[in-house]
């Protein structure tokens, strides 16, 4: 099936109204907990300083179908600048469509304009599906388990 049109286009602070119900649809898919007010907050965040990241509107025909969040980090490994897609939500509505793969090359796109070396994402182990998306994209296993401690403040 071809991939409809698809673009990447930046959310800005007065889009967050509209973009909190699809980030509330994503945590409700895997059964996250969901906070309005917290998450708006940290997107605020984000928006307001682009050494974190990037936020974009994943849009098919001009209307927004989902949003991919995209961190900042740097590894000595990997030599340099890195990124990780944090988030990646399409709406039912615009999956199996190529929607998805064809967001992740637009981010890459913009990654490799912005000098980021390498492109991380994570996985639900559980999720067969996406799994396979992003092999047919190209990303691997390096053969390592990301493993996670949160630091209470």
């Amino acid at each position: 099936m071809d991939s409809p049109d698809i673009a990447l286009r930046v959310v800005e602070p007065g889009d967050l109204d509209q973009l909190l119900p699809l980030a509330e649809a994503f945590y409700n898919h895997f059964g996250y907990g969901f906070e309005a007010r917290c998450k708006r907050a940290l997107l605020q965040g984000l928006l307001d300083d682009p050494a974190l990241g990037r936020l974009w509107w994943v849009q098919q025909e001009g209307g927004a179908i989902g949003y991919l969040l995209l961190a900042f980090s740097f590894s000595l490994e990997m030599e340099g600048p890195i990124a990780f897609v944090d988030e990646l939500f399409i709406a039912p509505e615009g999956r199996s469509q190529g929607t998805g793969a064809r967001a992740l090359a637009l981010a890459e796109a913009a990654c490799r304009a912005l000098g980021i070396a390498v492109l991380r994402l994570e996985v639900e182990a559980g999720n067969p599906r996406a799994v396979a998306l992003y092999q047919r994209q190209g990303y691997g296993d390096l053969g390592r388990r990301l493993l996670s401690k949160p630091l209470p403040g």
